[in-house]
């Protein structure tokens, strides 16, 4: 890996490049292995130099958002990993914007506010970026990411810049045609709002924080939910009647105040969570009959 290295640096800021980085600095469960390269690139030709050399020598690349979506393993991740730093905000009408994949959902919604622009409170309080909230299609309080996406800008697996309407990225439950397609890696989008009363846009957006504090563990890191809801469950649900809340493993606990999130008390390894997670769809499954489907990314080794 060093020589892969040392053609990285010769393009990119040092500071930007990283040997054996701690991947429990990168994710909100704080958990996390070593990475063999962590970069943060934020131009598209960065993007296309990496892809292009560790084609070039077989070296297999992990794409990152914020990491509140995903649980690396303890071992780490082999390769290279990148994270998407596109933050650039620009505005094209009135009512649309081009956004960054790395732009912080808190961020976007509240520009959106201090612009009279509605659409984005439900993302209030998420911590995610944009690229990986299209990625799983995003969704709270009965608005989800396809609402609001327009167009879609990505790079696909030969380098080739590419642009889909919204239709073309598949939206589903938790899914997108880029959680789907691995190659396609996200670089921009532009969501389409609409004009909206400040005061009621700000009304909307507390009650949602609101709402998060009141029913989640936002005192503990986590990956957010665990697992997808069914179409006919909720999984959490199933969960706390099973008796689960507070089963721990380690340092990975059942949320006592939200089934469906599991929580690191302090030092939680993967393997604690990977064994509480076992423990949950056996149980699960053993009472509803029902397989319970991750939602959070498993990452590396």
């Amino acid at each position: 890996m060093e020589e892969i290295y040392n053609e990285l640096i010769k393009y990119i800021d040092k500071k930007r490049v990283f040997q054996d980085e701690l991947m429990s600095n990168h994710t909100t469960f704080k958990i996390g292995g070593p990475a063999d390269i962590f970069v943060k690139i934020n131009t598209v030709e960065e993007l296309k130099y990496i892809i292009e050399k560790c084609k070039l020598k077989n070296i297999p690349i992990t794409i990152i958002g914020n990491g509140s979506n995903v649980l690396v393993k303890d071992k780490g991740i082999r390769g290279v990993t990148i994270k998407l730093d596109f933050k650039d905000i620009e505005v094209i009408d009135d009512v649309t914007l081009k956004v960054g994949a790395g732009v912080l959902l808190s961020k976007i919604a509240n520009i959106a506010y201090d612009k009279g622009l509605a659409g984005l409170e439900f993302l209030c309080g998420i911590p995610g970026t944009i690229g990986g909230a299209i990625r799983m299609n995003a969704g709270a309080h009965g608005y989800e990411m396809k609402d609001i996406v327009y167009t879609t800008t990505y790079l696909d697996g030969n380098c080739n810049v590419n642009k889909l309407n919204n239709k073309k990225n598949e939206f589903g439950y938790r899914t997108s045609v880029f959680s789907r397609n691995n190659d396609y890696l996200l670089m921009f989008a532009e969501i389409k709002l609409k004009e909206g009363v400040k005061v009621d846009i700000k009304n909307k957006m507390e009650e949602y924080k609101a709402i998060r504090r009141q029913n989640q563990p936002l005192d503990l890191p986590s990956a957010g939910s665990v697992f997808k809801r069914g179409e006919n469950y909720i999984a959490a649900k199933l969960i706390d009647e099973c008796g689960l809340k507070g089963l721990s493993i380690g340092d990975a606990m059942v949320s006592e105040k939200h089934a469906g999130f599991i929580v690191n008390k302090g030092n939680a390894s993967a393997k604690d969570v990977l064994e509480l997670v076992k423990i949950i769809k056996q149980e699960v499954y053993k009472k509803f009959n029902v397989e319970l489907e991750l939602e959070i990314e498993i990452l590396g080794e």
